[in-house]
């Protein structure tokens, strides 16, 4: 039946029946070669806070796991000492220190090891190739944050370095660490175990604990990495001491498990080593929590807390990952001969005598508890230790030596090995351990493979019980597992639901990776099961709420066959009508007073202008390109600036008659009869200079805008350049403010037609429209743009036409009787005063 681990103090009753033994004496024994070992024999060191001198550090405790891995690293070497076939005819010796778990112990034997060989003394050389240190390797020390503090030193000297329990990610480093090998897996191949359990059970929201050391951080960083991958969700992450004496050490541990009630998690993931562990599951007992599922790993699932804790079982059910070993066959019974030979007074004088000549007085082992020791105190961890991983670590570096040294299988040549020569067999050669194969991968670890064992109680008896491996994949036994539920099935831990198509993951909370479901915004779509985002839509694409795909997004502009377009082509045809029939009413009654004081055929040329800008909305209607936007500004402005310029000509006429009618007859000529035409004509001419100079600097051109509309592509002519804009349109807008000024004064006697009025009226119409045009214009960005174009120009036409030419066509048909020389001619002279005549 197991018994609890020993504690200093512990199963003294035995041991003193005994007496002392000279067990504290077994681990140093010269050889050919000599390979150092690092185990921790004590926990727990005292005076490190206090210590302000660099004296002796102590442990006051004995941890027995580290006294049984000192014992199988001792029959390892003698195991090949016997051997006919291992280096045959080679001895090889060992010198093992306690590293009590702590940095600081392990430093002053790995110095020690350092030493110049028959010295105490590290050479300080350029050159290490020929130096000879007091070890050929190292076999240790076990916890990760040990290893990373000697394996920069063995590093350094190149010596051969075997863990064998150091499963920290950071040492696979091989650049930093090239002489640091060990002989159980990383911590990542740990990880992925455990995160595939967690998914083969479903389980996505769980807590994750560690011990606040190398070994805990690095594991939970691993997990919360891997966990975050994998749709798992953490409920909170936490650290908790290592060292149990600090003041703070039991608050944080009460904190822990306060935080475990508070956020109801199921699952727990513990990363530490077995102390650690150990107090955190006994606050939990002391504070009632409820039976929970606990992922452990070998660190803590193989020692005796199950034996050493009371009421254990209520803890909940206790799942793990342990390292698959083999097994050291003859082990056990070598250690109950090893504690009946200590007991003998030839030995132990014999082993002092190996002690002396291995300067055990430059540095003793530190494990005088040792001597205090019983068969009976260990044995119920002789079968649970890993014993395998020392074995296999010592082996490694024998089968090297032996590869080395050139052996045959009859016997060795005698030959000096430096340590470096050792590390080209470590890493390209296989090695066998009681016919198992082993071989060091590229970042130096050996990857036997896990196995998930259980613990489980059966009639009052604990064992662990194994239901399932890892290696490439997960297998489970489940139906080996009974959990702590009613109905002993695997209990629920979800914090978020599968989402349905269209949806995804949105984190809520603190800290906490838990989900909502939340549909997809427009214009994104969900890509795949159980996705944290939207993919968004391609720049062509569209998409609605909620939705699985994209689609493509159909082109929008002004087409011909929608009610506002056939609103605004229906006021074109109209507007184009009234022009025409203006147009032909003018040129049948072309030699009347009326259409010759209204310009005669310039006013002709006038409404043919007109016609042309009407059609010009034409050109605003359809799918536009890049050719129709640059024509649509030209030929408004163009066919404006031929309708303007008539109404210029008869401004400039009515100012020379009204202001100034004494060098009005030698200038009416220009403006009246034929040579008005070459005026128009220049007026044009400068329109398309500066057309020409609009499309220099920049014209309109076709854009497509995929922002105005969700689910169309808006098709727009673009203003490149407002300076451009405004050069194009300045000419027209300065014969308009020319005519307006030119008019807006003239005044008539009541008997004559007063022609100046309707210039007037028609260009305040114009400069209204323009100026609601350009501010709606210029913020526009939709459909409407080019309905803003096409009702400006037709505004125009009709503010034009119903001001100037439809009063006239009106005196042409129902008053003819005013349509006169006496009413018409000189219209825009001033009438004298009747008391002057």
């Amino acid at each position: 039946m197991m018994v609890p681990e020993l504690l200093l103090g512990l199963g003294l009753g035995c041991a003193a029946a005994l007496g002392p033994t000279c067990l504290s004496a077994q681990f140093r024994k010269p050889g050919d070669y000599i390979l150092g070992g690092l185990f921790p024999f004590g926990k727990d060191t005292m005076n490190l806070a206090e210590r302000s001198e660099p004296t002796l550090m102590v442990c006051q405790r004995l941890f027995i796991d580290g006294l049984i891995w000192a014992l199988g690293m001792r029959f390892a070497i003698d195991e090949i000492n016997n051997s006919s076939s291992l280096l045959p005819g080679v001895t090889l010796g060992y010198d093992m220190y306690d590293t009590c778990f702590e940095p600081l112990v392990a430093l002053q034997p790995s110095l020690l090891f350092l030493t110049r060989n028959g010295t105490t003394g590290i050479g300080i050389l350029c050159n290490y190739t020929d130096y000879q240190p007091r070890v050929t390797a190292v076999i240790g020390p076990h916890k990760s944050s040990l290893c990373l503090v000697t394996a920069k030193l063995f590093s350094s000297f190149l010596i051969p370095q075997v863990s064998y329990g150091a499963s920290s990610e950071k040492l696979g480093n091989t650049e930093l660490y090239p002489s640091f090998y060990r002989t159980v897996p990383s911590d990542k191949n740990l990880v992925e175990a455990v995160v595939l359990l967690l998914n083969r059970f479903g389980w996505n929201w769980v807590a994750t604990i560690a011990s606040d050391d190398e070994y805990g951080q690095g594991a939970q960083e691993l997990f919360l990495s891997t966990a975050g991958n994998n749709s798992i969700c953490i409920a909170f992450e936490e650290l908790i001491p290592t060292d149990l004496s600090e003041p703070h050490a039991k608050s944080q541990l009460e904190d822990t498990v306060n935080l475990i009630k508070k956020t109801k998690v199921n699952i727990i993931v513990l990363f530490a080593f077995s102390l650690p562990a150990q107090a955190l599951l006994e606050q939990s007992i002391r504070m009632g929590l409820s039976k929970k599922v606990w992922i452990g790993t070998e660190a803590w699932m193989l020692s005796d807390i199950p034996h050493s804790t009371p009421h254990i079982q209520s803890i909940g059910t206790v799942l793990g990952f342990a390292m698959k070993t083999g097994r050291v066959p003859g082990f056990q019974k070598y250690v109950a001969d090893l504690f009946t030979s200590v007991q003998q007074e030839e030995f132990c004088r014999q082993s002092r005598e190996f002690n002396r000549l291995m300067n055990a007085d430059v540095l003793h082992t530190h494990c005088q508890e040792c001597d205090h020791v019983s068969l009976r105190d260990i044995s119920s961890m002789l079968g649970l230790s890993q014993v395998h991983p020392v074995h296999v670590a010592v082996y490694s570096v024998a089968h090297a030596l032996h590869r080395a040294l050139g052996c045959t299988p009859r016997a060795c040549p005698r030959a000096s090995i430096r340590s470096w020569q050792l590390l080209h067999f470590m890493d390209t050669l296989p090695f066998e351990v009681n016919g198992q194969r082993f071989r060091f991968d590229q970042s130096h670890s050996t990857n036997t493979g896990y196995k998930l064992i259980l613990w489980s109680w059966k009639n009052g008896t604990f064992r662990n019980l194994p239901v399932g491996d890892y290696e490439q994949s997960l297998s489970i036994n489940e139906s080996q597992i009974q959990f702590h539920t009613a109905d002993q099935k695997e209990p629920v831990s979800e914090c978020f639901m599968h989402c349905k198509p269209g949806q995804v993951r949105r984190i809520k909370g603190f800290h906490l990776c838990c989900y909502d479901c939340t549909d997809c915004p427009e214009n994104t779509f969900w890509s795949s099961k159980d996705s944290s985002s939207c993919t968004p839509c391609l720049q062509h694409q569209w998409a609605p709420a909620r939705s699985t795909r994209c689609y493509e997004r159909s082109e929008r502009f002004l087409f011909w066959d929608e009610p506002l377009s056939i609103a605004l082509l229906t006021l074109m045809a109209i507007t184009t009508l009234l022009t025409c029939l203006a147009a032909l009413l003018f040129v049948r009654n072309l030699r009347t007073p009326l259409v010759q004081a209204a310009g005669g055929e310039r006013s002709l040329f006038a409404l043919l202008s007109l016609v042309l800008l009407s059609l010009s909305c034409c050109l605003y209607v359809g799918k536009p390109s890049d050719k129709l936007c640059t024509m649509q500004g030209m030929i408004n402005a163009l066919c404006l600036n031929g309708c303007f310029s008539t109404f210029f000509l008869k401004s400039l006429e009515i100012t020379l008659v009204t202001e100034f009618p004494h060098r009005a007859p030698s200038l009416l000529s220009w403006v009246t009869q034929r040579r008005s035409w070459l005026l128009i004509a220049l007026c044009l001419l400068t329109q398309c200079l500066l057309c020409l100079c609009h499309l220099h600097l920049g014209p309109d051109h076709l854009v497509s805008d995929y922002k105005s509309l969700p689910t169309e592509v808006l098709l727009v002519c673009h203003t490149r350049s407002w300076v451009a804009f405004a050069l194009l349109h300045s000419y027209n807008n300065c014969l308009a403010l020319v005519c307006f000024l030119c008019t807006f004064m003239v005044q008539t006697s009541g008997k004559k037609y007063n022609v100046a009025r309707g210039i007037t009226f028609a260009f305040l119409i114009y400069f209204i429209i323009w100026i609601f045009f350009v501010a709606v214009f210029a913020t526009l960005r939709t459909v409407l743009r080019a309905v803003t174009q096409v009702a400006t120009i037709l505004i125009t036409s009709l503010g034009i036409l119903g001001s100037y030419f439809i009063p006239k066509c009106y005196i042409i048909l129902f008053k003819p009787e005013m349509n006169t020389v006496d009413r018409f001619q000189s219209s825009t002279k001033e009438e004298p005063e009747e008391d002057s005549v």
